[in-house]
Formats: structure tokens, C-alpha cells, sequence
């Protein structure tokens, strides 16, 4: 006999996978914003690396990377995108912050962003064909499942790169709020450990 949580459509299939996805993706938008807090607006903005990847330019980049893919590669724009996020914009213009984009601006953006693909979510089944005009002919009509597997990727490897910013920026480091994720002993440890691990490097590289 069916019962009548079997016929409630929040249990299907497309739903189910709707939700995971849906939790990831919202876990790693924590997680990068997460890496922000308590740093100025000078820290927040450091280029640490060659490259010049700093945690608020990894925020915004990824505003507008989930604005296109989960807008208007489905006919829904996202309004009043900015220009740094358009084919018009310079290279990188969307990886650092000018002094006169704020950290509080750029994050209010960004939870926009987030209202507004999670409403394509909800709106769309997963079978939905978008549009990436950029990717290769082959792939250039995916999902809505694809696409928002794509971002739950893209969003996890930046709040990777977010965890390695900020322990150079200054030293502090875990997972998330709450969750470290990291053996929980002292700075002695931590120094003896890097030391273990220098050596083990060096040896191998003298063989």
C-alpha cells in the first residue's frame, strides 16, 4: 500500500537531490564568507600569493560567477549585475576589491545572489536545459542538475582557497564555524608537526 508521505512531492527523487545539493552549496557560501570575519578592510583584501588571490576577491568572484550560472544561463538575470561581472570588464576584475567596493557591500551582494539562484532552484525542475554560451558546443546546454553541481564545486574550491588566505593573512585556520577540523592542540604541537613534516619533505628531496 503507498502512503501518504510516498505521494508528497517533497519526497521525490528531484527533490531529494534538490535539497543535497541545495546544502552543500549553501554550507560552502558560509564557509567562504565565514573566512572573512574579524579581519579589516585592508586584511580582507591582501594578495598573499603571486597571483594576487585575496579572500574578498574570492567572495566576489564567486557572486558572479553564481549569478550567471544560476541566472541568466537559464533566462533569469540576475538585476542590476554589476559591470565588473560582464564580458565588458577588464581581466580579473572581478578577483580584488576597489577601495570603494566595502567588505559589508560586497558580502550584502553576495546574500542576494543567494536569494535569487536559490529561487531558480526551487522555481526549475533539475532536468531543465540553461544555456553556457562559453563552455564547448558538446556541453553547452546542460541541466539544471549539472550546473548546480558545477557550483557546489566551484563555491567549495574557492572556500578552499579562502582557508589557505587566511591562515597566511593570520593564522587562523578550520573548516567552519564550529568545526574546526584540526587536531586540537597547542601552538607547541603545531610548531613540532610543520618541523616533522619539513623534514620528511627534505629527505625525500635528498634522495
Amino acid at each position: 500500500m503507498t502512503t501518504t508521505a510516498e505521494h508528497n512531492p517533497e519526497n521525490s527523487p528531484d527533490d531529494r537531490a534538490k535539497a543535497d545539493l541545495r546544502e552543500y552549496l549553501q554550507r560552502a557560501r558560509e564557509d567562504l564568507l565565514w573566512k572573512l570575519e574579524g579581519l579589516s578592510e585592508y586584511d580582507v583584501r591582501r594578495p598573499l600569493v603571486p597571483t594576487g588571490t585575496n579572500l574578498l576577491g574570492l567572495v566576489k568572484h564567486t557572486a558572479g560567477t553564481e549569478a550567471g550560472y544560476l541566472g541568466a544561463t537559464f533566462g533569469r538575470p540576475f538585476p542590476d549585475l554589476p559591470r565588473w561581472a560582464s564580458d565588458a570588464a577588464e581581466d580579473n576584475a572581478d578577483m580584488w576589491a576597489t577601495p570603494e567596493e566595502s567588505t559589508a557591500d560586497l558580502v550584502a551582494l553576495y546574500r542576494r545572489v543567494w536569494a535569487h539562484s536559490d529561487a531558480t532552484v526551487e522555481a526549475l525542475p533539475l532536468d531543465e536545459i540553461g544555456l553556457v554560451p562559453w563552455w564547448p558546443a558538446e556541453r553547452r546546454e546542460p541541466t539544471l542538475h549539472r550546473v548546480l553541481a558545477h557550483v557546489v564545486a566551484e563555491t567549495s574550491r574557492h572556500a578552499g582557497q579562502a582557508d589557505l588566505v587566511r591562515e597566511l593573512v593570520d593564522g587562523a585556520a578550520g573548516m567552519r564555524a564550529g568545526v574546526s577540523n584540526l587536531p586540537d592542540n597547542d601552538a607547541d604541537w603545531w610548531t613540532a608537526y610543520h618541523h616533522r613534516v619539513e623534514r620528511a619533505a627534505r629527505r625525500a628531496g635528498d634522495r
